[in-house]
């Protein structure tokens, strides 16, 4: 019965069918296992998002951070622009914007409008300037250091506490992200592995009988792996639903909104085909790694 061709080739439509099966004949453990499997999905995707999105919005606010370079007041303009290339030398600095004091002068009564008597002030009690864009914050430190020491640089002002907090920020979403994914994924992992060795529970006489008429182990092991595979991949495709609905009802909500101003978010349509790919990719991987851990222990007969 269970020799010849059938175990002689992998017969796809065979183990297909009984995989299903196995789904048909357990609906409510399937269906608890596949509920249970989009939920962990759904979670790991919803962290997965907001890490990406969060990493997008420091790597914006660590980009725009900048430090500032006062040049001495006894230095001449044309003296002053040419310190940009000995500023661009320094490691870590990326891009050096001279700012001349009738340009920060206008920048100061812009943000300041409601400051009348300050309006018609003299440009010569500001200072030439360069705004610096460093390239990592966590170097910061250094990085000021050897700007003091350029020639002409008399000053340099950075938010010392801003700069350690975004990449604080940055290091512990990380972290805290890459962990719950991993929780997540071993958990539905377990809980289909579970529900496929009740499966097999169910079966192992018939287990049993197969191995003592010749049935060898693959030919056994191959239907339960479609069972978990086809949960695993139904789990996967409700999460998917899922999450770009709850996705796109988050970023209505945000652009209806002022937090637009100080959040942004990557439009679904940018991200859709990777976001699929990581549920199938783990839907799959956790039903038939569930599956495989299940069987393992019933096929020592």
């Amino acid at each position: 019965m269970w020799g010849g061709a059938a175990m002689g080739k992998h017969d796809f439509s065979y183990f297909f069918q009984e995989g299903l099966k196995n789904m048909a004949s357990h609906r409510l453990m399937s269906f608890t296992a596949i509920s249970m499997t989009v939920g962990c999905l759904l979670i790991m995707g919803t962290f997965t998002l907001v890490a990406v999105n969060t990493a997008l919005n420091l790597s914006a606010l660590a980009n725009s951070n900048e430090i500032v370079a006062y040049v001495d007041e006894a230095w001449t303009p044309e003296q002053a622009r040419a310190l940009e290339k000995q500023l661009l030398k320094v490691p870590n600095v990326t891009a050096a914007r001279y700012i001349s004091k009738e340009e920060a002068l206008q920048a100061y009564t812009e943000q300041n409008p409601e400051e009348e008597l300050f309006q018609d002030l003299d440009p010569g009690i500001f200072r030439d300037r360069y705004a610096l864009t460093i390239e990592n914050l966590e170097q910061i430190a250094y990085t000021v250091g050897q700007v003091e020491r350029v020639p002409g640089v008399v000053k340099v002002n950075y938010y010392e506490e801003m700069a350690s907090g975004i990449v604080t920020v940055r290091n512990v979403a990380a972290i805290v992200s890459a962990a719950l994914i991993g929780v997540l994924f071993v958990v539905s992992t377990f809980i289909i592995s579970n529900t496929i060795r009740l499966t097999t529970y169910d079966r192992r006489e018939e287990i049993a009988i197969m191995k003592i008429v010749g049935a060898t182990n693959g030919f056994i092991r191959w239907p339960f792996v479609y069972e978990g595979f086809l949960m695993g991949v139904v789990a996967a495709g409700i999460a998917f639903l899922l999450q770009w609905g709850l996705y796109a009802a988050v970023t209505d909500a945000i652009a209806g909104n002022d937090a637009q101003r100080l959040f942004s978010i990557l439009p679904f349509s940018r991200i859709w085909a990777p976001v699929l790919g990581s549920f199938f990719g783990a839907g799959m991987a956790v039903g038939i790694g569930g599956s495989l851990t299940a069987i393992r222990r019933f096929l020592e007969v």
